[in-house]
C-alpha cells in the first residue's frame, strides 16, 4: 500500500502532465470549425434580393412538415408573382391580377431539408450587413452567411449568377394558413393544347431567393 507522500508526489505527477498538455488540448478545441444551425422545421421571412441590379421583396414561409415552400415575390415597380413549392416536385408560379398567368415547374428534388447545408466548407468569419457571420460554401454553389450571435441566417449569394439575398426577418414557428396554399383553379383548367408550361430543371437551382433541391 502507498505511503500519503507516495500518493502526493503522483498527484503532483498528473496534475504537471495536465498543465502541460492543456494548451494542446484546447488548441484542439478551438480548430473545430463551427457547424451551420439547421432551418427550423416551420419559419417566415422576409428578404432583399439583388438579382445583378434587379431588385425583389420576398414573402417567404417554409413548412418542413407538410413539405411545401412558399415565395411571395414583389418585383420592383413589377409584378407580383407566387411561387408555390411542394415536397413531391411540382411547383406553380402564378399571378392573381386579370391575366391569370400559370407556370408548372417539374422538379426531380422537392423543397430544401432543414439540414441542406450539412457538409458545407466553412470560409471563416465576414462581416455581412453590419452582422458578423460564420461563412460556409455549399458544393461551390452558393455562399451561405449566419450571425455568429444569434446563429440565424443573415444572407446568402449565388456563385454563379451573383444574385444575393439579405434577411429581413425570420420568424421561427411562424405558419400560414392552409387555404393560402392553394394554387388558383386556373392552374388545373387548362385544356390539353393550351396545357401548362412543363420545364424540367436541374436537380440544383434557385427560384425566388430560395434554393430548390437537397443540394
Amino acid at each position: 500500500m502507498a505511503s500519503p507522500a507516495a500518493k502526493f508526489i503522483f498527484f503532483l505527477s498528473l496534475l504537471t502532465r495536465l498543465f502541460l498538455f492543456a494548451p494542446s488540448l484546447c488548441f484542439l478545441a478551438a480548430a473545430a470549425d463551427p457547424v451551420p444551425a439547421p432551418w427550423p422545421h416551420q419559419f417566415h421571412s422576409i428578404l432583399f434580393m439583388n438579382r445583378s441590379g434587379k431588385l425583389e421583396m420576398i414573402d417567404l414561409w417554409y413548412d418542413w412538415p407538410k413539405g411545401r415552400n412558399f415565395n411571395i415575390i414583389q418585383h420592383q415597380l413589377g409584378k407580383l408573382t407566387y411561387d408555390l413549392e411542394w415536397n413531391n416536385g411540382t411547383s406553380f408560379i402564378y399571378t392573381l391580377d386579370q391575366n391569370r398567368e400559370c407556370k408548372v415547374l417539374n422538379f426531380e428534388v422537392g423543397i430544401l431539408r432543414p439540414n441542406w447545408l450539412d457538409g458545407a466548407t466553412y470560409l471563416g468569419r465576414r462581416y455581412v450587413d453590419g452582422f458578423l457571420c460564420n461563412l460556409w460554401e455549399k458544393v461551390e454553389f452558393i455562399w451561405y452567411y449566419e450571425d455568429v450571435v444569434s446563429r440565424r441566417p443573415v444572407s446568402w449569394v449565388f456563385l454563379q449568377s451573383g444574385a444575393a439575398a439579405h434577411v429581413m426577418t425570420f420568424e421561427v414557428g411562424s405558419v400560414l394558413e392552409d387555404q393560402k396554399w392553394q394554387a388558383p383553379l386556373y392552374c388545373f383548367q387548362k385544356t390539353k393544347k393550351e396545357s401548362l408550361l412543363l420545364e424540367s430543371v436541374a436537380n440544383v437551382g434557385s427560384h425566388g431567393g430560395l434554393i430548390r433541391g437537397p443540394i
